[in-house]
């Protein structure tokens, strides 16, 4: 028979109870990757649940329990990567990206604006032989059809 263990914390304040519950879903298990530590049953986060409950009851604030793990366990602990140098393109490099495809969509209209107008200045003009030969192959085309 299956069983798992299910952990019981008594708190003495239903706001630490409250706060406990909203750090064990906001911080992500170190070995499920996608998985809140509040879902998991993977012992680190049993142990990392065990670890909110202390830091609780030793009157911790709610950033100081999250520095703590991510001083432990990295930004990977955090949905929401905290902004710092490390995780500057994570953050800026959608826009970063987006700035610069734009950026190559007006070089490449422009570019072809100029090559339009470039080709509407300079039209090449027939000379009378090839003007004549153009209506002789359009005449015959359109008597072809009636």
């Amino acid at each position: 028979m299956l069983s798992a263990a299910i952990d019981v914390y008594k708190f003495d304040d239903p706001e630490k109870e409250k706060r406990f519950h909203q750090l064990a879903f906001e911080l992500r298990c170190p070995k499920c990757q996608n998985q809140n530590i509040a879902d998991s049953n993977a012992e680190i986060a049993q142990d990392l649940r065990t670890k909110i409950f202390q830091m609780l009851n030793a009157g911790k604030n709610d950033n100081e329990i999250v520095d703590y793990m991510v001083e432990r366990y990295g930004d990977f602990v955090l949905y929401e990567p905290r902004v710092n140098p490390q995780t500057y393109l994570l953050w800026y490099g959608p826009a970063l990206f987006l700035v610069l495809g734009l950026g190559v969509v007006a070089l490449i209209i422009r570019s072809r604006n100029k090559q339009y107008q470039q080709g509407n200045d300079h039209q090449p003009s027939l000379s009378n032989s090839e003007a004549k030969a153009l209506d002789g192959l359009l005449k015959t085309k359109s008597g072809k059809k009636q």
